[in-house]
């Protein structure tokens, strides 16, 4: 298990501001924030690659704030992978070999290209492989080494999107199959979603939410991390009619459970719209409709919007049901 506690790091006129969580053994940690947000700053930091660093690190149990890198023993994988350019892939994944013992080292070559499809490439040269061929020669650089933890920075920008969701499943793999830890940063919400066991939203240099992935995803605790994920559904309970302390706080609604109607019906929340704008998408469409001089943005499955008949223009009810308007226990900022 790794424990950062209080981590405080500076560099010019930006800081990691006192930073605490937890990456339990054999999970998959996700750090997700926007591009400037700290998050290479932040895996420098575990890495032991930055000075200066106030708080503490520890890795099961024993503190490891101020060993070198070399004595924490993790691996590392940067967004454009630094793989070495004068040695062949075979020799820029066992390049830990040189400096360490490893256990069992021809077997797990031979696995490891076989897992990550690159044994036709072993005897390669770096330089007229893809992005996604160096994104896994990379990885099983890494892997190679059995690191304690394993840290990847933005590991997926730099591959074409055709090949990410088949190294996405790799990536979960490897948990399992090497017996290993891993933090991801990435600002990719389809990427944390997939990986992640627990999410760490991260903007400006502070950690904002954590938790397991669906509900950090799907329940914001501020204003700011809902804002940041997308929603586009936020609105203070006095739009739903709500009274007392309720009143001025903050809610948000899944586009997906918004209903449209010509009758009343039993939801709670139930009032007068106009449909601003219809988008075709592929198999539903996108509805934003005026509701109280707000605009409320809406996901209709394509059989039930033709049963409708919604068009651009036309009144009609909008309802959510109670149970689907969720508090945002944040304030605004």
């Amino acid at each position: 298990m790794l424990e950062v506690k209080d981590l405080f790091v500076k560099k010019g006129s930006f800081a990691l501001d006192k930073l605490s969580f937890v990456v339990e053994k054999n999970s998959y940690f996700v750090i997700l924030g926007k591009t400037g947000s700290g998050k290479t700053m932040l895996l420098e930091s575990v890495a032991g690659l930055l000075s200066g660093i106030k708080g503490h690190i520890f890795l099961d149990g024993k503190e490891i704030t101020y060993l070198s890198p070399e004595e924490r023993d993790f691996g590392f994988v940067y967004q454009d992978f630094m793989l070495f350019s004068n040695m062949s892939v075979k020799e820029n994944i066992t390049y830990s070999a040189r400096y360490k013992e490893i256990e069992d080292k021809e077997q797990l070559l031979e696995d490891l290209s076989e897992f990550l499809h690159i044994k036709h490439l072993l005897d390669r040269d770096i330089t007229h492989l893809s992005g996604g061929e160096k994104q896994r020669v990379a990885l099983a650089r890494a892997i190679y080494s059995k690191p304690k933890l394993l840290l990847l920075d933005e590991p997926l920008s730099a591959v074409d999107p055709t090949l990410r969701s088949v190294i996405m499943k790799l990536l979960k793999s490897i948990i399992k199959r090497y017996n290993t830890t891993i933090i991801h940063v990435t600002h990719n919400f389809k990427e944390a979603s997939f990986l992640a066991d627990r999410i760490a939203v991260m903007l400006d240099g502070k950690i904002l939410q954590i938790g397991r992935a669906n509900d950090v995803l799907n329940r914001p605790s501020s204003i700011e991390v809902a804002k940041f994920l997308g929603f586009k559904n936020i609105f203070k309970g006095s739009f739903f009619n709500f009274s007392g302390e309720k009143r001025e706080k903050y809610f948000s609604v899944d586009p997906n459970r918004i209903l449209f109607s010509y009758t009343k019906n039993d939801k709670e929340f139930c009032d007068e719209c106009k449909i601003e704008t219809v988008l075709d998408i592929t198999d539903h469409y996108k509805v934003f409709a005026k509701v109280k001089k707000r605009v409320v943005f809406a996901k209709i499955p394509k059989n039930m919007f033709d049963k409708l008949e919604l068009k651009e223009g036309k009144s009609c009810l909008m309802c959510i049901d109670s149970k689907d308007i969720e508090e945002i226990k944040g304030n605004e900022k």
